[in-house]
């Protein structure tokens, strides 16, 4: 069996403001393996950069509140900063979201890299830079890279520059926060690849892949979990998710999609009615019920984490009502 490189357990972390809580990440439970890679989706504001932000670097005001948060056997949310910033890059490492926009214009790539490996005690040596070398020719970038300003690279070249960098120390956990939103459609499917391949040739342990197209998740991952409003909704395999969804937000999610071979004129697609909730001090209760078509008196309480498999949970009163095995 192989190890949890991550285990969190009943994860709350919440943007203190002045009119309270915002309820971001809200007892979020999940594992991942090594060798997986867990694709995370959802709408916009449903948290899933939250969690990334609360597993890489918690600045307020987004503050941990509780749970349990184990990375390679290490609870993090009690280090210290001191401890936990010589884990980062090394054990546990992220491809930010506008990763793009955070080269300076003014250093070349090699500067850049050895001004950000120095931050974390690496001395950016020859030794080191064979490495780096190695690593651009395995993502398909000239070594003349290094040589050359942020301003002269494409939107592809920069993103495979920054998996360079965030991958150097063979990390544990990579986490990809949206890292395809701002490319074309081929430089998508080679960021997405390449993350397969930092995998299998265990540059990487595990990844965490944020965004919210669940196409690309459908070719790469081998895990879904579906966040909506701060809480978890479902996990499972790929297929079973994708081809088999239990909750009914999954299913609406999917629903949204245009498929291969399907025509407007037979399928028209559905969109979600209505607005995600407001998380400011939001109360109990299922937070898709203000959307849902299932919904009854008893989706005023807050459902439980249920088990349909051992690899497939979703968190649903009705689930086994509306879970037909197909999107429909």
């Amino acid at each position: 069996m192989r190890e949890n490189v991550l285990e969190i357990n009943n994860l709350k972390s919440y943007y203190k403001i002045l009119k309270g809580d915002v309820k971001a990440v809200d007892d979020v439970t999940f594992k991942i393996k090594r060798g997986e890679i867990l694709g995370l989706a959802g709408e916009s504001g449903c948290g899933k950069s939250t969690l990334a932000s609360t597993l890489i670097s918690l600045t307020p005001p987004l503050h941990y509140i509780s749970g349990e948060v184990k990375l390679i056997g290490k609870d993090i949310m009690k280090m210290k900063q001191n401890d936990f910033r010589k884990m980062r890059l090394e054990n546990i490492s992220v491809i930010p979201q506008y990763a793009l926009d955070a080269f300076s214009p003014t250093k070349k790539i090699k500067t850049y890299i050895s001004d950000i490996v120095k931050e974390h005690g690496i001395t950016p040596n020859k030794n080191f830079f064979k490495k780096v070398e190695e690593r651009f020719d395995l993502v398909n970038l000239e070594i003349s890279t290094l040589d050359r300003y942020s301003i002269e690279l494409s939107g592809g070249m920069k993103q495979r520059v920054i998996m360079v960098l965030s991958s150097i120390l063979d990390p544990d956990l990579l986490i990809a926060d949206e890292i395809t939103s701002a490319l074309d459609v081929s430089s998508q499917r080679f960021a997405a690849n390449m993350l397969c391949n930092l995998r299998d040739e265990k540059i990487i342990g595990s990844s965490i892949f944020i965004t919210h197209d669940l196409a690309i998740l459908y070719q790469i991952a081998d895990r879904i979990m579906i966040m909506y409003a701060g809480q978890f909704t479902e996990i499972g395999p790929t297929d079973e998710i994708i081809k088999n969804p239990k909750h009914p937000y999954t299913k609406a999610l999917i629903n949204s999609l245009p498929q291969v071979g399907i025509q407007y004129k037979d399928t028209v697609l559905k969109g979600i009615k209505g607005a995600p909730p407001s998380l400011l001090n939001i109360e109990e209760g299922c937070r898709f019920r203000f959307r849902c078509p299932y919904k009854t008196e008893q989706c005023e309480k807050t459902p439980v984490r249920e088990k349909i498999n051992d690899e497939h949970f979703v968190s649903c009163f009705r689930w086994r009502e509306i879970g037909s095995g197909n999107n429909e």
